[in-house]
């Protein structure tokens, strides 16, 4: 699960994230973090719609190579 703090360093700066969600990469949410509770992140996304994910998701900055769940 990812952090308190790594999130509210992924909202301070606006760096644009990936969350991965299995093993597709089409199924990956881009855009960058608003918002968490201890169960859900809001994500807005780069069409200005706003998704809550569970925070079990892999979270990383898109600029990085996607790491899979089998790569973790």
């Amino acid at each position: 699960m990812i952090s308190d703090e790594q999130l509210d360093a992924y909202r301070i700066s606006g760096e644009k994230i990936r969350v991965v969600r299995d093993g597709l990469e089409s199924n990956d949410v881009k855009g960058i973090v608003l918002a968490w509770d201890e169960s859900q992140v809001m994500i807005r996304r780069p069409n200005k719609r706003v998704v809550k994910l569970d925070r079990n998701y892999i979270y990383q900055p898109f600029a990085e190579p996607r790491q899979g769940p089998e790569n973790i």
